[in-house]
């Protein structure tokens, strides 16, 4: 991709370099595995801890949401302390949160431990990008360093349910956080030698105040999604919505005041920049909504192992790391305005192939295969996009709204779309009337639920697994139709104002 800045070429990157950037990889790796891994451990997790359908929505999103609300912050931070250092800290604190996270005896444990790694999580992030601006000076060498990044994003998230069929297959879903310790152990160990530290920014400060407003903006929406999905339209999910909006529009005002705002919203004026970020967000949350109900349906529904389950979505795991870095050379020639929309079409048809088909096998095969084309190909482009934009002395902040966006994304998959799942599969519900008060209530809370109760009422189970898969199947295919309808429209959003370019040579 071309782009208006970057006109001198730096020095080469050696092979130390190069090591240095496969060692940045992991952690690249295991943020983005982890928020897609658990939704593929929830039916084990759901047999073992007994969640509500609120709890196992903050189960998956704990962790993003956090991550979103402090990745700005941590970046800052690493500006100031070196994003070496900040992400080795990071490093270790993730590592030993998560086998805490592990031993977890309850719901409220897990999430409290997910929203921990959250913090570490955010301390990762950030480093990584800007540590790639670090080792590659040769802007040809930085281009398909950053490739490699975006491309880890997004593959990250299709290995999660694969890494977490294989070791639930053979160990109990505690396994799924101790990953993180071979993870992390090489970045620990070869990290000092390999990475350099980056240049220490000593000005300013963290605003503390522009901190909280931005978590509790954040929360508050999140809780009163969950809350109306899970629950129904009541005072609290009416009152979290609006101080969360209140708290959105403080947050805004002040970063517009600010002479060092935590997020530079100037950056937004750019419509290739804005509409780069629509569309990362968009993408991942179409990722991680179609993994939520996926993995539900392959090993609740259809009844296949974890492993066999894992196995089915091997194919468009292999297609994200494919089309990941052969778009590179694609984007070279094709206009963002005019790629972009036909990445979000193999998205859309994704979702169209579910909501025509329902969420059989093969159907669910193909569209993952699908969704991964365009999915992987959008996170190369756009990132690069993002960064071409901004302008070089605020290519940091410019970085930290892309990765924010991608963490928002997750949540809005599983906030909005798991939650509109988990409402649409409770509204066609209809169980036997044989069922106890607490049996229907459990059934009805969750897919995994209706399983739990089916297993321990004999010939009734049948019965209320049947009536279970309609429900679920009819609210997949609500799912797929407004996952359609975004896509539409973030297929306009792209063309109008990627075409602007907003003076960015984009791509050409």
């Amino acid at each position: 991709m071309l782009t208006n800045r970057d006109a001198t070429v730096g020095s080469r990157a050696s092979l130390k370099h190069w090591l240095g950037l496969l060692v940045l990889m992991l952690p690249v790796l295991l943020v983005t595995i982890d928020n897609t891994i658990l939704g593929f451990a929830l039916p084990k997790i759901a047999e073992a801890l007994a969640p509500n359908a609120s709890q196992q929505l903050w189960m998956v999103d704990a962790y993003s949401l956090v991550l979103a609300g402090l990745l700005v912050t941590m970046g800052s931070i690493g500006d100031r302390v070196g994003h070496r250092r900040l992400l080795l800290l990071g490093g270790l604190g993730f590592a030993v949160v998560s086998v805490l996270t592990a031993l977890s005896t309850t719901p409220g444990q897990l999430i409290g431990g997910r929203a921990l790694m959250g913090i570490f999580g955010a301390m990762l992030m950030p480093s990584t990008l800007a540590l790639i601006g670090t080792l590659f000076e040769d802007r040809e060498q930085r281009r398909v360093a950053v490739a490699v990044w975006a491309t880890c994003l997004t593959v990250g998230s299709a290995l999660g349910p694969l890494i977490g069929g294989v070791l639930l297959q053979f160990f109990s879903w505690s396994s799924i956080f101790l990953l993180a310790v071979p993870v992390l152990v090489p970045l620990l160990i070869f990290g000092p030698f390999l990475l350099p530290e980056s240049a220490k920014d000593l000005a300013g400060r963290v605003d503390l105040q522009s901190v909280m407003l931005s978590m509790v903006a954040l929360t508050g929406i999140v809780y009163a999604i969950k809350h109306l999905a899970g629950v129904g339209a009541e005072p609290v999910a009416a009152a979290a919505l609006l101080v969360g909006l209140v708290a959105g529009v403080a947050f805004v005002r002040r970063q517009l005041r600010l002479a060092v705002p935590l997020l530079d919203l100037s950056l937004l004026r750019n419509a290739t920049f804005t509409g780069a970020i629509l569309v990362n967000l968009l993408s991942l949350a179409l990722l991680v909504g179609f993994v939520f109900f996926a993995t539900q349906s392959l090993q609740i529904i259809l009844g296949m192992a974890p492993l066999a389950a894992s196995l089915a979505l091997v194919p468009g795991q292999i297609l994200a790391i494919v089309v990941g870095m052969a778009i590179v050379p694609i984007a070279q020639r094709v206009p963002a305005h005019r790629l972009v929309p036909v990445l979000l079409g193999f998205a859309g048809a994704a979702f169209l192939l579910v909501a025509v088909a329902g969420g059989g096998l093969t159907t669910l095969v193909v569209a993952f295969a699908l969704l991964n084309i365009g999915v992987a190909a959008i996170a190369s482009v756009s990132t690069d996009l993002v960064l071409s934009a901004a302008p070089p002395a605020k290519a940091g902040a410019a970085s930290a709204i892309s990765e924010t966006a991608y963490e928002v994304g997750v949540v809005f998959g599983t906030t909005v779309l798991g939650g509109l799942l988990a409402a649409g599969y409770r509204s066609a519900l209809v169980l036997p009337d044989s069922l106890t008060g607490e049996q229907a209530w459990l059934s009805a809370e969750t897919l995994a639920g209706a399983h739990v109760v089916a297993a321990g009422i004999g010939e009734t189970g049948n019965a209320v697994m049947v009536a279970a898969g309609l429900a679920f199947g009819s609210a997949v295919v609500q799912v797929g139709w407004l996952a359609v309808t975004l896509t539409a429209l973030t297929m306009a959003v792209a063309w109008r104002s990627l075409k602007r370019g907003n003076g960015i040579e984009s791509v050409a």
